[in-house]
């Protein structure tokens, strides 16, 4: 211990100085993580009907697909999206790589997790619905989804918390999001200690505003 050098932990000046610079990255930020929310989302909610279909190829290949994406690191699919891809000839710019990657990968995740929202509604709606002469959409949508919601809004969020953290994966791919700059920025002032600490702290506040948002939905949901 007595040979930690305890003054270059944290340059509170440096830190400072370089607040601005680092947030000019957020708006990549907030686009990965939330493109990827809503992308991921539309897949995720058929692919979870898939998990359920009654038709066993649909839910081999369902299940096959969330398998492989929840088995593969994000940063591997991003790396062959981004540098593998142009090597068949299909280019993506580094934001549209990793918009792609963290999209299909979050979908698998969500997937899950609408299913057992969707799975959890009591099979008597369904009957109901369909002896008033609803169609299976219009039950989805009007009576079986705005429950299934409330179920699945917890861990969604979750999901969107992971994907605010994860989006800093990007900087690999040469996105350049707060990760990317607080990089830069180390290597300029030879201090990545503090750089590190600067965004971790950054993250964390960005995250713990999420997390108010989601207990104002929850007790608005709840009521």
């Amino acid at each position: 211990m007595s040979q930690i050098q305890w003054q270059y932990i944290f340059n509170f000046e440096l830190a400072i100085e370089s607040i601005p610079y680092v947030l000019s990255g957020i708006g990549f930020t907030i686009l990965i993580s939330i493109g990827s929310m809503l992308i991921g989302l539309v897949i995720s909610f058929f692919l979870a009907l898939g998990r359920m279909s009654e038709i066993f190829i649909i839910r081999f290949l369902s299940g096959m697909y969330i398998s492989f994406m929840r088995g593969v690191p994000i940063l591997v699919l991003l790396f062959l999206l981004y540098f593998g891809f142009p090597l068949i000839g299909i280019e993506f710019t580094a934001v549209q790589a990793a918009i792609i990657g963290f999209s299909l990968n979050s979908a698998a995740f969500m997937a899950e997790i609408n299913r057992s929202a969707l799975s959890a509604i009591d099979k008597g709606q369904w009957e109901a619905a369909y002896s008033i002469g609803m169609s299976y959409w219009k039950t989805m949508r009007y009576i079986i989804l705005p429950q299934a919601s409330k179920i699945a809004l917890p861990p969604l969020v979750n999901v969107q918390i992971d994907l605010i953290k994860g989006s800093s994966l990007s900087a690999m791919i040469t996105v350049p999001e707060m990760f990317q700059k607080a990089k830069i920025v180390g290597g300029r002032e030879l201090d990545y200690m503090t750089m590190y600490i600067l965004v971790a702290l950054i993250y964390w506040v960005i995250c713990s505003l999420v997390e108010v948002v989601q207990n104002k939905l929850e007790k608005k949901v709840t009521f």
